[in-house]
């Protein structure tokens, strides 16, 4: 057996901290680095985000995408003719329509309120030319349509949207394909598509590689892995440091556009008044929280001051106003009380809080256990409940009549898919209730919904005011209402052997693996 020489592979290893499944970027569940990494890598999408944030078309999947009506608002995608899936299918409407109602109908999708907005989708020219037409105005559509999905394999597929990329990619249409995903060695193999009908890549072979923090370390030093993306604590940062003045390297922080959040849930009858939710959140150390979630990484610098825009996206500005109301005297005109040194209780029944994070997801998890030490500390009783990511999102915060434990406080991501607005609809809307079509319901994870609100929230999505504009109407009353308290954004660390060229932090939000079309290998 012939060995092929390190020097010559021609292949660049990436050292990660996970690469556990779930893999479809349009759950919550699936957040997570290499999510994103490998939808930049295998999955068609409309527009990408160019450098300065703004959504640029695609031109490996589409010819134009436009506006054509304004009465009704249509937007029309004409679709390359050679783009197609690696089992030979055509990309065409069906991944559309597919995707659409899936974000339309699922729960614990990532910022739906825009493919809410679609009223039909037609097509012709054999599904090259798509139609959506949408019940208003939107000029967020470019956000849409991200990162579709093999609707020829998945819409009949065994356990559904639930299951789709649990742990697997069943076709890709991108510049990469799947050699191997080996979730148990902690490995992910992708290789030169051979079936892209655009420019190949530079690369044969990426490889993602999972280790500690520690051994990812030591891979930089020793050169098998070349890149490393990690979200780094003060020890790994400290490491980096020091190999540094050895070893010729460049390291940058990369912002995910993820905001690390705690939801206090109307939804749940224990935190429906404001007054309980107000004084939850007053007597919690925000402080304390982002040093234990962000283990004083890079993260730690990327604090949330605000409800909706996160802090390293264009339009940011903190909103965060000073604590108010005592806690004691909040929860006192609730109606509980506090023998002395005691736990809060009301009519001979304890104050008992849920506070539910994803298993296996960080810095969630932390957060969460950190969250129920400070509030038993304060006299109010508090348990962590860490269940599955698709439970948690698809059945605990969307349905809180069916939960056998309804969740009080949630520690969970909000998700910036590139339009703020929708974020906003997303994560504090209302919709029309499908049984009358009139009743407001709440259509987010925390079961928020302000009537008071409400109409700013739409003319926001539909562009009759701006984002901002918007924004300084609504994040006092969201401040007020307590129903949310961001923390930080989550941040990873990139650093880069001088054997991989052209490696960079790639677009905002797009990761950096989003550029690993023009890597080079370069040895020393």
């Amino acid at each position: 057996m012939t060995v092929v020489p390190k020097e010559k592979q021609n292949e660049v290893v990436v050292g990660v901290d996970d690469v556990k499944g779930g893999y479809n970027p349009h759950t919550l569940a699936s957040q997570s680095t290499v999510t994103t990494a490998l939808a930049a890598l295998l999955l068609p999408s409309t527009f990408r985000t160019d450098a300065d944030g703004s959504p640029r078309l695609d031109l490996d999947l589409l010819v134009s995408a436009e506006v054509s009506s304004a009465d009704p608002y249509t937007v029309t995608y004409t679709l390359r003719r050679d783009a197609s899936w690696s089992d030979s299918a055509p990309v065409a409407a069906e991944d559309f329509v597919y995707l659409w109602q899936r974000m339309r109908e699922e729960p614990g999708v990532v910022d739906p309120a825009g493919y809410r907005l679609i009223d039909d989708i037609t097509s012709r020219e054999g599904g090259k030319v798509v139609e959506v037409v949408f019940t208003k105005p939107y000029p967020g559509w470019r956000s849409l349509f991200r990162n579709l999905l093999p609707a020829h394999l998945l819409k009949d597929a065994p356990g559904g949207w639930g299951a789709a990329l649990a742990d697997s990619f069943p076709a890709t249409a991108g510049p990469f394909a799947v050699r191997t995903l080996d979730q148990p060695r902690g490995e992910i193999i992708l290789e030169r598509s051979d079936r892209f009908w655009e420019a190949p890549p530079a690369l044969d072979r990426l490889v993602l590689r999972r280790a500690s923090q520690h051994d990812t370390i030591e891979a930089l030093n020793t050169g098998d892995d070349q890149v490393a993306l990690l979200r780094a604590d003060a020890i790994a940062t400290k490491d980096i440091a020091e190999l540094a003045k050895t070893t010729p390297l460049t390291s940058v922080v990369v912002p995910r556009a993820e905001v690390v959040q705690l939801l206090l849930r109307p939804a749940s009858p224990r935190m429906q008044d404001v007054r309980v939710r107000t004084a939850v959140l007053n007597l919690l150390d925000r402080d304390d929280l982002i040093d234990a979630g962000s283990r004083s990484g890079p993260s730690e610098n990327l604090r949330a001051d605000a409800q909706v825009i996160p802090p390293s996206k264009p339009g940011y500005t903190p909103t965060m106003p000073p604590k108010a109301g005592d806690p004691a005297q909040l929860l006192t005109q609730a109606g509980y009380t506090r023998p002395e040194n005691g736990q809060w209780g009301r009519e001979g029944k304890p104050l008992e809080l849920t506070i539910a994070a994803p298993a296996g997801m960080e810095p969630y998890v932390t957060v969460a256990n950190r969250v129920q030490r400070q509030l038993s500390l304060s006299g109010i009783a508090a348990r962590v409940l860490t269940t599955q990511p698709n439970q948690l999102f698809g059945q605990d915060l969307s349905d809180t009549a069916a939960s056998n434990e309804p969740v009080d406080i949630a520690v969970v991501p909000q998700v910036d898919t590139g339009d703020s607005a929708a974020v906003l609809a997303s994560t504090f809307g209302c919709r029309p209730s499908p049984d009358d079509g009139g009743t407001p319901i709440p259509a987010n994870l925390s079961g928020f919904c302000d009537q008071a609100v409400q109409p700013v929230i739409e003319q926001a999505l539909s562009g009759q005011v701006l984002l901002a504009d918007a924004l300084e109407t609504i994040e006092p009353v969201l401040w007020q209402q307590a129903v949310s308290l961001p923390l930080f954004q989550v941040a990873d660390l990139l650093v880069v052997l001088p054997e991989a060229r052209n490696v960079t932090a790639g677009a905002p939000f797009a990761g950096p693996l989003s550029t690993a079309r023009t890597w080079r290998r370069e040895d020393r």
